[in-house]
């Protein structure tokens, strides 16, 4: 009799996200695109990176190292809340953003899971 498997074994592409995620270096920035890409998904599959981890976080994953995903172009995404955490472990790290809040170094920095 043959088995009927009705889930694919292994880690999904949200638990490959998250562990991507996490494994952004300090001092190094990564872009959702290449966290999408190095868990397997395809060309829109960035847009889906943050609501993962958002998911993850509220599913109690704490250690997710928002402050060093960032935007293709090296823009960080600050918002009033988080503003002067993110810049005090920027600081912290030793990454330099501006004032329009772009990663000064960004191509030095950029993780790309390579």
């Amino acid at each position: 009799m043959n088995k009927i498997v009705t889930k694919k074994e292994g880690p999904t592409f949200s638990d490959r996200v998250v562990e991507a995620a996490l494994s952004v270096p300090a001092g190094r920035v990564t872009t959702y695109g290449h966290i999408a890409r190095a868990a397997g998904g395809g060309g829109q599959a960035a847009r889906s990176v943050s609501g993962i981890l958002g998911r993850a976080a509220n599913r109690g994953v704490k250690n997710i190292p928002w402050h060093r995903i960032v935007y293709a172009n090296g823009i960080v995404w600050i918002n009033s809340d988080h503003h002067d955490a993110r810049m005090k472990l920027y600081k912290k790290e030793g990454i330099s953003v501006n004032e329009k809040g772009k990663i000064i170094n960004f191509f030095d920095i950029l993780h790309t899971f390579d």
